[in-house]
């Protein structure tokens, strides 16, 4: 048989395609902007003839119906990176979250920890030869659906044939449903004056020749701003942004000086708008690969002169990074941010850094703190952070003790907390005598 008969014989509707699941089910979904909705619509549709069903997915956009009241004792939401759209049902009990860093995703599929029943993704129209792209979600889907004993997927036109590590053959997919949608798209707001600053002074530590990592969030975004007069910047990193098609377009990103593959893009994932989608499509210069590939450390390190700039919620007077959540409360997760921080580090040359603006939205808090809050995961620890950034400039933390690192942080938060910091660092221990105008001895 053909894969062309294949594909015809196991073609089907969204409602067809779901009757495969059964009650105690594990279901991955695909993520990030790639999560298909037409069949979460028919899955949710036979909610009350399911029991035990556990969902489990890294962030998706979009609605997650499957957490909604109606459907509790139904599905069940297990979730290693928490978004908007399941953070109310993990903080009430509802959801639940597991911390993984993202490099160590794939195997828990592959060795079983987290055994998978079926995969529901979405993937492109099948090539000349049979093979279907997973597109902007390679990352954790292409592991997840060769981990599966089911994959189920909807062919959407509309999502681009991505190249590297990122496909799949015809003949490994039970179930093929027709669709034709817009992917979901993820645009994130326009830097803020603060955000600007901050990335000025990253992109000041950013030398020609280096390869960039840039995280989730408006404060990356930011940091390419500023790096247009940049010369020969190389990408390795999990996500695919916004900015990156401009720095390409003017030649400021070539790749031509990276060690570990010259002269090409290396990701995992896109999170973007459909210009972005429509620059990957067929794109020989970007590859997309699993994420025990693109997040391992040691392949991270390989890259000389690597920079991994990632934001955090808060970071404590002795350098300690919380990013997955505000008190107890769940924000978000790990990603990736440990994997190319720790990679950076033992890259050649490598930076990690870590970016955020001092205050809160509102000005109220100071996001360098004493201590972290009650509750507050400890996602990088104070032996991981080299550089921390906010508006008012760079913190050097490698080498440092913990009353140096006291010292940079203080100077570097919001004038408005530096005396409160000051003193609070004084009743930790962290200085011996004071300055008459405040400020410690060094």
């Amino acid at each position: 048989m053909t894969w062309m008969q294949l594909y015809r014989e196991r073609l089907c509707t969204a409602a067809e395609a779901v009757q495969r699941v059964e009650s105690g089910f594990k279901i991955y979904l695909g993520s990030g902007c790639a999560a298909p909705h037409g069949l979460i619509r028919a899955l949710v549709d036979r909610g009350e003839e399911l029991f035990d069903v556990e969902i489990i997915h890294h962030l998706t956009m979009g609605d997650a119906p499957y957490i909604s009241s109606e459907m509790k004792g139904h599905f069940r939401c297990n979730d290693c990176f928490v978004g908007a759209n399941t953070r109310d049902a993990v903080n009430r009990g509802d959801a639940d979250y597991i911390p993984v860093h993202l490099h160590e995703m794939p195997r828990l599929f592959r060795r079983g920890v987290i055994p998978l029943d079926c995969a529901m993704v979405i993937v492109s129209p099948p090539d000349e030869h049979g093979f279907c792209s997973f597109g902007i979600e390679v990352g954790v889907t292409k592991p997840a659906a060769q981990s599966a004993r089911i994959i189920i997927a909807e062919v959407n036109r509309r999502m681009p044939r991505t190249l590297g590590d990122s496909f799949i053959h015809v003949s490994k997919i039970d179930c093929f449903v027709e669709v034709d949608r817009d992917l979901d798209e993820f645009r994130p707001d326009p830097p803020t004056d603060v955000e600007r600053r901050i990335g000025r002074h990253v992109a000041g530590l950013i030398e020609n020749e280096a390869c960039l990592q840039l995280g989730l969030g408006a404060i990356p975004n930011a940091v390419l701003e500023y790096l247009h007069d940049h010369r020969d910047l190389g990408v390795h990193t999990e996500m695919f942004t916004e900015a990156l098609p401009r720095l390409l377009d003017r030649g400021v990103v070539t790749g031509e000086c990276k060690n570990f593959h010259p002269g090409k893009v290396v990701a995992g994932f896109i999170m973007g708008t459909r210009e972005v989608y429509d620059f990957a499509h067929d794109n020989a210069l970007v590859e997309f690969h699993p994420t025990d590939y693109v997040n391992h450390p040691g392949n991270i390190a390989r890259n000389d002169n690597m920079v991994a700039v990632n934001s955090a919620i808060q970071v404590d007077l002795t350098g300690q990074v919380c990013s997955d959540s505000i008190g107890e409360r769940i924000y978000s997760g790990f990603g990736g941010q440990a994997d190319f921080i720790r990679g950076a580090a033992l890259s050649k040359g490598g930076m990690p850094i870590i970016a955020l603006p001092s205050t809160t939205d509102d000005g109220r808090l100071s996001r360098i703190v004493p201590n972290l809050d009650g509750g507050a995961g400890v996602v990088l620890t104070r032996a991981d952070v080299h550089h921390v950034v906010t508006e008012y400039g760079v913190a050097h933390m490698l080498g440092r003790n913990v009353r140096q690192r006291a010292e940079a942080l203080i100077t570097i938060a919001h004038p408005d907390f530096r005396e409160i910091l000051l003193d609070a660092a004084h009743r930790r221990g962290l200085f011996g005598r004071l300055f008459p105008g405040g400020m410690p001895r060094g």
